[in-house]
């Protein structure tokens, strides 16, 4: 059996060093390079597994273990879906400033009232998502206590009191809606991306335009739009963590189909505030 290693050794030798560059496959289970061979002295013999055929034969060959590569990690993976999202906000956020401010706006009823019908359509449509699928994820989303569409419908009943025609919802909104509800169909990650952010705009930002709207052309009333039954940050918060353990299970591919869905989130929810100074 040695006589037959070393033969064997000296074979892929000798083919090694007219190929010096190259890997030589002679055909018996391994692949070395002349380098591979010279490390190994020649006092002792390759140390091959050997495997008994049924022939009686026995069959010399070598496993290469290969080298463990790790992927690299997203920004914010470590913690969580939601932290991979913001820093796709913060890149978003980024381009949109390095684009140049847009100058100093002044809303308008007419724009307003558009923009909070455009915006209970769009709650609405997340209320009947979450409460009418059958996707077991969107279950958990349920009575978050950040829902919007009651306060909205009080709202607008106002305005019509004060004398206003309520619009009916505008391009910007209904794009939206019938849009989540494809892809509510579609993806759960992908839906839930818009879920959260929908919510997270509002909570963080739609508070201090609806504060600034109020001030310049409704008195300083506030609207029912703007307020929560608990802390919004909290209510927020409970969101998130239950976002982030359903992320727990998706494949890479499902976050990356969560984190390509914030830019749209982005676009449409934006197309939905200018309606204010229309």
């Amino acid at each position: 059996m040695v006589s037959c290693i070393l033969h064997i050794k000296r074979m892929a030798l000798f083919a090694c060093e007219l190929l010096p560059q190259r890997s030589c496959d002679l055909g018996f289970g391994f692949t070395h390079t002349l380098q591979d061979f010279k490390r190994v002295p020649c006092c002792r013999p390759l140390q091959f597994p050997e495997t008994t055929l049924a022939n009686g034969r026995v069959f010399c060959s070598t496993i290469i273990k290969k080298r463990v590569r790790y992927r690299k990690q997203y920004p914010g993976e470590s913690k969580g879906i939601v932290e991979e999202m913001r820093f796709v906000a913060m890149r978003l956020r980024t381009e949109e400033t390095e684009d140049g401010p847009e100058g100093t706006w002044e809303p308008t009823i007419e724009g307003y009232l558009k923009y909070l019908v455009d915006n209970k359509l769009v709650f609405v449509t997340l209320d009947r998502i979450v409460d009418e699928a059958s996707h077991v994820a969107y279950a958990d989303f349920r009575n978050t206590g950040l829902e919007r569409s009651i306060g909205l419908s009080k709202d607008l009943e106002w305005f019509r009191l004060q004398g206003y025609v309520i619009p009916e919802p505008s391009n910007p909104g209904t794009a939206y809606a019938k849009y989540l509800e494809e892809i509510a169909e579609k993806s759960a990650p992908a839906f839930l991306c818009h879920f959260y952010n929908i919510y997270f705009a509002h909570v963080a930002g739609s508070r201090v335009i609806g504060k600034q709207v109020s001030e310049k052309i409704l008195d300083g009333k506030d609207l029912e739009f703007y307020k929560w039954q608990g802390d919004a940050a909290e209510l927020l918060g409970n969101v998130r963590e239950k976002l982030n353990n359903h992320a727990e299970y998706w494949s890479r591919y499902e976050k990356n189909k969560c984190l390509r869905e914030a830019a749209k989130s982005f676009r449409y929810s934006s197309q939905i505030l200018r309606l204010i100074v229309v």
